[in-house]
């Protein structure tokens, strides 16, 4: 048996139950959670504005473990090592996406914490073929947030391009991964929080924006490109008006809130608009190496599996600075 967090329908909280552990199958790996980070995605699940969620669930796709038990037909890893479990936790392989190397937008693809039980629990399955080799050196509460927030902001920085000057709206803990990224290429980089939210402000310049502000306040300068974190489309007008001509607004959440209607004046100027999709494999293996060369260094804060729904408490009320991970 193990004890897991279990998602049983909107507006109910999350309920601690023993449950049997779940066996491989084949293709899948047995995991021992030894981490898991907390993500708005989960709080998207948990308040129905992500649509027909596997129930009862298992939330968490940021989990960091070890391979208790290979299927027979598991190849590249066995019982001992360390991985990093994503989002992305299954795709077709022979759709047009998938063959073309854009498994992120598989028709058929399933999710960790979504479609397939995630990491809210003492142990979980996954498919082999979904999972990232880690070093055992890593600290599994530091590296956890790697797995989404790390993975989608990589992203969501490769959408925005190589222009030098970056605004970041939504200072949580993908933009205070990938603001340390953008650093170490180079690039100057604007936070942009929430009005009067001094701490996260702060915050970012600890970490390196050359400035901190409110989302309706205007940079010092005009931006290469922005990309939002947060869920509220009322931000994309105003980082399209932050930005030069030619740039990029990306829009990394998997949710967001309606964008009003803004004048076609503020995109003219080849100006453009794009979202972010999930992660494909081959974003998951270009940001874990590039991560510790940085080196990525993430504020987190650890709660006992049993208080996951303090940690989405805390995360929906904008209470942490960096991640909440849960710690079976």
């Amino acid at each position: 048996m193990m004890k897991a967090m279990v998602f049983t329908g909107l507006g109910r909280s999350l309920e601690c139950r023993d449950i049997l552990v779940p066996s491989p199958s084949r293709e899948q790996v047995l995991v021992k959670v030894m981490a898991c980070a907390v993500c708005r995605t989960d709080l998207h699940v948990v308040d129905g504005e992500l649509p027909k969620p596997k129930l009862p669930l298992i939330l968490g796709h940021e989990i960091v473990g070890e391979v208790v038990i290979v299927g027979a037909e598991v190849t590249g890893l066995r019982a001992g090592d360390r991985v990093g479990i994503p989002w992305l936790g299954w795709t077709c392989g022979t759709c047009e996406y998938c063959l073309s190397g854009r498994e992120n937008l598989c028709d058929a693809a399933k999710f960790t914490g979504y479609t397939l039980n995630g990491g809210y629990a003492e142990y979980t399955v996954a498919d082999s073929r979904f999972c990232f080799p880690l070093s055992r050196d890593m600290d599994p509460v530091s590296a956890s947030p790697w797995l989404c927030a790390g993975l989608i902001g990589y992203r969501s920085l490769v959408k925005a391009g190589e222009g030098r000057r970056l605004g970041l709206y939504g200072f949580g803990a993908a933009a205070h991964i990938i603001l340390q990224v953008a650093r170490h290429q180079g690039r100057e980089v604007c936070a942009f929080t929430r009005a009067g939210d001094t701490a996260a402000q702060e915050f970012a310049r600890e970490l390196g924006a050359v400035w901190a502000g409110g989302s309706n306040d205007s940079p010092p300068f005009e931006l290469d490109a922005a990309i939002i974190f947060a869920p509220v489309g009322a931000l994309v007008p105003l980082a399209l008006r932050s930005l030069r001509k030619g740039g990029v607004v990306v829009c990394g959440g998997i949710h967001m809130s309606d964008i009003p209607a803004f004048p076609y004046a503020d995109l003219w100027g080849e100006r453009s608009i794009v979202s972010v999709a999930n992660l494909t494999r081959r974003d998951g293996l270009e940001f874990l190496a590039m991560a510790p060369a940085v080196p990525v260094r993430t504020e987190t804060h650890a709660f006992p599996l049993e208080a996951a729904n303090e940690a989405l408490a805390n995360l929906r009320e904008g209470r942490l600075r960096g991640a909440a991970v849960l710690v079976p």
